[in-house]
């Protein structure tokens, strides 16, 4: 395959991107750098198989040559982004969907669409599955990724049925890993920032919202599964492993070995009390489920963030 992935230089299209080399594929990387960074690619920069291209997926889109296969995972994707980069969130959504689909289009090849748990809103339906329709608020503060989700899906699903380009949808639900921005937003690298600099665990409400939180190996193994046997339809990726955000504070606690203390914040506007894919569908039509416990994950990401806040 000669593979395109759009906001390859991100936290999860990185990862990607080594697992499809390591399979022997090709992958040309396309990333403006507003939320990605080179050093999640770093690393890649001299294989004879790899390629990156900065580029704005919104402003043009060209590859030049064979292009099999589209992963399109660009998108500020932190809560912390959404006041930061609402226009950019909502053009990123539309007018670079509508972009990396005219590329599928006439290269002919499979396109890949990364969506998000975020459809579902503030969920009403527990846990969520994908026939669930969501409750958004399309003027609140997270309404600019939500709705730009929304309207990546509706988009991906015309070209399907109006030109017959192959398409997936994945909707993602909480991952972690390592590679994760460090000041990202997001309750996983704030909480491992936090421990491991000694300062305040902030935990927002009383903790009892809960999460779901996936590895990212194992949340690329799905992705790259539902690429080549997947349906047109939209598919949950994630870990159904439910804990509220209190658990995973003392989870993190512990594996840290840190005596932070826990201090409480008011729940921001619209934030979800209750997030937990329901992947029958991914069981049934990929044989896929998660592996990796939240405990070895961690193992795994820590390290990570330890070398990276000693040089920051």
């Amino acid at each position: 395959m000669r593979v395109v992935i759009t906001g390859g230089a991100g936290f999860i299209g990185s990862h990607l991107c080594d697992v499809l080399l390591e399979d022997g594929h090709e992958v040309v990387v396309l990333d403006n750098l507003i939320t990605g960074s080179l050093e999640n690619i770093s690393h890649l920069f001299g294989h004879e198989r790899f390629r990156y291209l900065k580029m704005d997926v919104t402003d043009f889109l060209h590859v030049e040559g064979e292009v099999t296969h589209i992963f399109h995972m660009a998108s500020p994707a932190s809560p912390a982004d959404f006041p930061q980069f609402p226009i950019q969130i909502l053009k990123v959504g539309s007018l670079g969907t509508h972009k990396a689909l005219g590329l599928a289009k006439q290269k002919g090849a499979r396109f890949l669409l990364a969506s998000t748990s975020e459809v579902y809103g503030d969920p009403e339906v527990h846990p969520q599955t994908e026939d669930y329709w969501g409750r958004v608020n399309p003027v609140g503060p997270r309404g600019v990724y939500d709705e730009a989700k929304r309207f990546a899906e509706a988009m991906t699903m015309a070209y399907h049925r109006t030109h017959g380009v192959e398409t997936r949808i994945v909707r993602i639900f909480n991952t972690f890993g390592p590679r994760m921005r460090l000041c990202d937003g997001r309750v996983l690298p704030n909480f491992l920032t936090q421990c491991l600099s000694g300062e305040p665990l902030t935990v927002y409400g009383d903790g009892s919202q809960t999460r779901s939180f996936c590895f990212v190996d194992d949340l690329v193994e799905g992705i790259i599964q539902l690429m080549a046997k997947g349906p047109s339809d939209p598919v949950n990726i994630g870990n159904p492993n439910e804990i509220t955000i209190l658990e995973f504070a003392e989870k993190i606690k512990a594996a840290t070995q840190s005596s932070s203390e826990i201090v409480f914040r008011p729940l921001p506007q619209d934030d979800p009390k209750v997030r937990r894919p329901d992947i029958t569908r991914a069981r049934n039509l990929l044989g896929w489920e998660p592996k990796i416990s939240i405990e070895e994950g961690l193992d795994r990401t820590i390290p990570n963030f330890k070398a990276r806040l000693k040089m920051s």
